[in-house]
């Protein structure tokens, strides 16, 4: 832009108008000019150019002009800093396929479009969400991290999107144990083997020997017959406990949480109503880490203000546990047959403070989330001793317990499922995150001599073993 000249002032026998506009006492009376005012005209100019001044300014700050502006510059393009995402357009028996035979196992009636059929709610929801999260026109996508492409080529990550944790429970009984009917039922390991022959013959799984693919198998036992062959993937798990060390790694997957199955908690912050010191409500024995859980019932099923319950998954549980979370200062999560549950989730969207048993679990969102804050961790060995429980949450002041919920109430949203800034939109973050790491791994793996390895690649990183006895 050129600079703006100056205005300079006319010489003082200057003929113009301006300069005399005011009588002069040596000029003839004949020559005398009518009388006008200079003030008129020039507050129109400044008014003019004020105006002109102001229109400028606000189209230049307005935040459409910025918006138009990066989008010009590809900078506010929906996919110009994003992780651009491949969706698979897998066989139909994948994705709506499975919704359909597991609604067929229960007596459901056969639907002839895809857009009728509804997945299930349960705990490993994580598949539908997102799914359901790239399907969306890319207007509705533009806070998300990752950005839909039809395109393969323009890929950086390929999603695979088979529903592998509802796959697991289509069938009301697993196969065998209906004598002659069992040959008809559903097969998730047949299911497993189909998808992996299927994506072996594609193009850009061998071209990278799936290092930058991504797969949901949020269920601990999902993909478990094939995990071997997609461990090169970007996992998304709910923790590590069906996983070996050279399958699973904080470093190359993502945590998801579960969807809590109570409702959130929808009041404000306060004990009041919070007559319950603690609150349980689970299967009393599980396997592995969770033989925990028995020990804890023994130790606090006659306490004051404890309620601990044996409860299995049904419409009257969720309820119930529903009203105890709401009501109680404290939630018990123990670990059970692996180191994280859904109840954790729903303690945390229930505003009630977490305990967690569970010497071995690990947590989605980690790296924006101090859970020191929300929750308070005690290790096994200790939990279990007489009283011990017990006696350290009674000390636990009210000022405490309003700090640990307005800090629960700050990070809610980060559990919420159907919340637009929510779960989803956190996980396709993280997701994003492990694309430098990716690029790396497929790079080093096509110069690398093929051997058999001992112990874990570099791309692993164990799980928690904390030594930390209590964070309180």
């Amino acid at each position: 832009m050129n600079p703006r000249p100056k205005i300079r002032s006319p010489p003082p026998n200057s003929k113009s108008p301006f300069f005399n506009v005011l009588p002069n006492s040596s000029s003839s009376s004949s020559h005398k000019m009518p009388r006008k005012s200079f003030i008129k005209p020039t507050l129109t100019l400044a008014s003019l150019l004020s105006f002109s001044l102001f229109a400028l300014y606000f189209a230049f700050s307005s935040p459409n002009f910025y918006l138009q502006q990066k989008i010009h510059d590809g900078y506010g393009d929906d996919k110009a800093n994003k992780v651009k995402v491949y969706v698979y357009d897998l066989p139909r028996k994948f994705t709506y396929g499975v919704i359909e035979r597991y609604e067929k196992s229960r007596g459901g009636e056969a639907k002839t479009d895809d857009a009728l059929l509804k997945y299930p709610g349960h705990q490993h929801s994580a598949e539908w969400y997102l799914f359901r999260d790239l399907n969306r026109p890319s207007r509705d996508r533009v806070d998300s991290a990752v950005a839909r492409v039809y395109d393969p080529d323009q890929a950086d990550l390929f999603y695979v999107p088979f529903f592998s944790s509802l796959s697991l429970v289509v069938n009301l009984n697993r196969p065998g144990t209906l004598g002659a009917a069992a040959p008809s039922l559903y097969s998730d390991e047949e299911m497993q083997e189909s998808l992996i022959e299927w994506l072996e013959n594609q193009e850009y799984w061998k071209r990278n020997n799936g290092w930058d693919h991504v797969f949901i198998c949020q269920d601990p036992n999902a993909l478990y017959k094939v995990v071997d062959r997609v461990k090169n993937g970007v996992l998304l798990v709910s923790d590590f406990g069906r996983l070996t060390h050279n399958q699973g790694s904080l470093v190359k997957d993502v945590i998801l949480p579960y969807s809590h199955r109570i409702n959130s908690y929808l009041g404000n912050i306060g004990v009041e109503n919070r007559d319950k010191l603690l609150f349980f409500m689970g299967n009393r024995y599980r396997k592995e880490g969770g033989k925990v859980r028995d020990l804890l019932f023994q130790l606090l099923e006659n306490e004051e203000d404890v309620i601990i319950k044996h409860g299995a998954q049904s419409r009257e549980s969720r309820r119930e546990a529903t009203r105890g979370m709401h009501t109680s200062k404290f939630c018990l999560h123990p670990a059970g047959d692996t180191p994280s549950a859904c109840r954790l989730f729903d303690a945390i969207v229930s505003l009630c403070i977490p305990v967690v048993v569970s010497d071995y679990i690990e947590l989605p969102f980690e790296d924006v989330i101090d859970y020191r804050k929300v929750a308070i961790f005690v290790d096994t060995n200790t939990a279990v001793q007489p009283g011990y429980l017990v006696k350290l949450l009674r000390t636990v002041s009210t000022e405490r317990i309003l700090e640990f919920q307005r800090n629960l109430k700050k990070v809610k949203h980060y559990f919420e499922y159907e919340d637009p800034n929510g779960t989803v939109k956190e996980i396709w973050r993280q997701v994003s995150q492990k694309l430098p790491l990716v690029n790396l791994m497929k790079n080093r793996d096509k110069r690398l001599v093929k051997r058999d390895l001992t112990e874990p690649d570099c791309s692993c990183l164990c799980s928690n073993q904390s030594g930390i006895q209590t964070t309180l």
